[in-house]
């Protein structure tokens, strides 16, 4: 038994997030995550609510809150969301923690130790009619490698250069909209991340293992040469900056940037965890207390990737210490709307709590796997989902539980007949299945979740394929106990359909595997060489059919939606 520690990219505490949000690292490592528990591994999903830096600030003023209330709020809110689509996190945190901020703490000082920070003097945006100093992101203006007339003061979201508010052609402030900027000296921390750009190069050559995507825009960043960026920031909501265990002299009024706090809270959360339920967390992330041996693999979207894959690697390889580092690293590209981007600042695409209103959790967590955005951007689109939907869900998977469960019950009185010897057409879907469930399993094992899902829909539409050719319905007008083989064999099919779309519909695979009666013990990831995969359910057995699995969506509802939530 492996132990696997999954982590996906920490959703930002300013509302409910978009569509893309959950394509591009929390449902992806949720099905990682059950797809590792059926094969018996031993996982730990921790994930956790980013909360600190100016966005939630500029949130909560804009809610009329206090930033405080204000997170504590929309963690619930995100949380429950989660849960409302089957995200089966061992553990959801919050950075806000103590735990965050006693570990953010202890890796400064240990990094200031080592010589890898310093305290400097830099230029800073000041805002007259502010009276403050403003931190990156309470600064706008034109970007001057693109000419994006709204580049944050911390990257822009057009080209992806990372910037400092410096660098802004026509900065004004976002709390106030004021241009009567001026620039003024403040002393910060830095990270002196040139010092380590030697050994992330060697760690990240030795990362054969990740995808093109992830290591492209590491090596993209050492190729450039890394910067050297400043760790702390004049706001208020944030962890506080200390020296020898207490308040730093100067920096009272200062905090550690989100970026250097936020990647810590997958330890934090983890402590939380087991604080919360007497476990220990050090087992899973300190090599010299036992995670020596744990597999560890990040889930994100591809803006994520350098902080992932040099900054955080250089806060934990430079505190010299034995802290585990990512094993593997899966990021997506993004999943666009009608060729645009979502976008939660400014309410483009579908949220998570308005998909919920619409349809069923599995709904979308099928389309969003099967047109994960891997290889390259993908796009959202009413008539694809619609599509993807009345297809694979309600005419290949649904249609054949539906005939063969209603079937059994009308013709063998809701019981798994035992007459019959299989034949020619039993050998066919046996062999089908062993050669496609070993693919699979390797689609899994590979994160490649295109192809599993694709690999799945295939197995399904092979079980349609095999009860055209044992038409069961025929026999029975001259030869019941052939058709009791057909029912039979339908009847392990649809449970062992149901088996395999656990990690990606499993709310749909629980009620198909209710209805047939099959035990939670024997719900694990099945054997491609098992021999008695179409033979599981006891003879006799009594099953019963379920509801409609997939309404088909009409076009009137997607012409419904494209009204409320735009289109092309």
């Amino acid at each position: 038994m492996a132990r696997i520690l999954i982590t996906s990219a920490l959703p930002y505490i300013n509302g409910i997030k978009h569509l893309g949000n959950l394509a591009g690292s929390m449902l992806p490592a949720d099905v990682y995550a059950r797809f590792q528990r059926m094969r018996g591994h031993e996982v730990l999903y921790i994930c956790a609510t980013d909360e600190h830096g100016t966005p939630a600030e500029l949130a909560a003023a804009a809610a009329g809150q206090d930033v405080r209330a204000y997170c504590d709020e929309q963690h619930v809110l995100q949380k429950e969301i989660g849960e409302r689509f089957a995200l089966s996190w061992d553990y959801f945190g919050r950075t806000s923690s103590p735990e965050n901020a006693k570990l953010t703490q202890h890796f400064a000082e240990v990094l200031e130790a080592n010589g890898l920070i310093a305290e400097i003097v830099e230029k800073q945006i000041y805002s007259k009619a502010d009276t403050r100093f403003l931190p990156d992101r309470y600064v706008e203006g034109t970007c001057p490698n693109c000419g994006f007339e709204k580049a944050r003061g911390d990257q822009c979201d057009n080209c992806g250069k990372l910037l400092e508010p410096t660098d802004l052609i026509e900065p004004y402030s976002t709390i106030s909209g004021s241009r009567d900027l001026e620039v003024r000296d403040t002393r910060h921390l830095q990270l002196k991340q040139s010092q380590m750009e030697p050994r992330l190069r060697q760690w990240v050559d030795e990362a054969t293992s990740w995808p093109q995507l992830a290591r492209s825009i590491a090596y993209k960043w050492l190729d450039e040469g890394l910067r050297d960026r400043t760790i702390t920031r004049d706001l208020s909501w944030g962890v506080k900056v200390t020296k020898d265990g207490g308040p730093r002299e100067g920096f009272e009024d200062k905090v550690f940037y989100v970026w250097f706090d936020a990647p810590i809270g997958y330890i934090a959360a983890t402590a939380e965890w087991a604080k919360a339920t007497g476990n220990d967390w050090e087992r899973w992330w300190r090599t010299d207390k036992g995670a020596g041996d744990v597999s560890y693999v990040q889930f994100m979207g591809k803006d994520n990737v350098a902080f992932h894959t040099v900054s955080f690697p250089a806060t934990i390889l430079g505190s010299e210490e034995p802290w585990k580092l990512v094993d593997r690293l899966k990021a997506f590209n993004w999943l666009n709307w009608y060729g645009g981007k979502f976008s939660t600042s400014s309410k483009r695409g579908v949220f998570m709590d308005s998909a919920l209103e619409l349809l069923p959790s599995d709904y979308w967590r099928w389309y969003l796997t099967s047109n994960a955005p891997e290889g390259s951007d993908t796009q959202f689109t009413w008539e694809s989902f619609q599509g993807v939907i009345n297809s694979d869900l309600a005419n290949v998977l649904g249609n054949f539980v539906n005939r063969i469960t209603k079937y059994c019950a009308a013709k063998f009185e809701g019981q798994v007949p035992a007459a019959g010897t299989p034949g020619e057409a039993e050998a066919w879907i046996a062999s089908e299945l062993s050669e496609r469930l070993k693919a699979l399993t390797a689609h899994y094992e590979a994160m490649e979740y295109r192809k599993a899902a694709a690999e799945t829909r295939a197995i399904w539409a092979a079980g349609n394929e095999y009860l055209t050719k044992a038409e069961p319905w025929v026999k029975y007008k001259s030869d019941v106990d052939a058709a009791a083989v057909g029912v039979r064999t339908g009847l392990n099919l649809a449970a062992l359909f149901a088996i395999i779309a656990q990690p990606i519909i499993p709310d749909t695979a629980g009620k198909v595997l209710g209805a047939l009666g099959v035990p939670d013990d024997r719900r694990s990831w099945p054997d491609w060489q098992d021999k008695t995969l179409l033979d599981a359910l006891p003879q006799g057995h009594a099953i019963t059919p379920p509801e409609v699995l997939f309404a088909k969506i009409e076009d009137a509802s997607v012409e419904e939606w494209k009204e409320r939530f735009g289109g092309e």
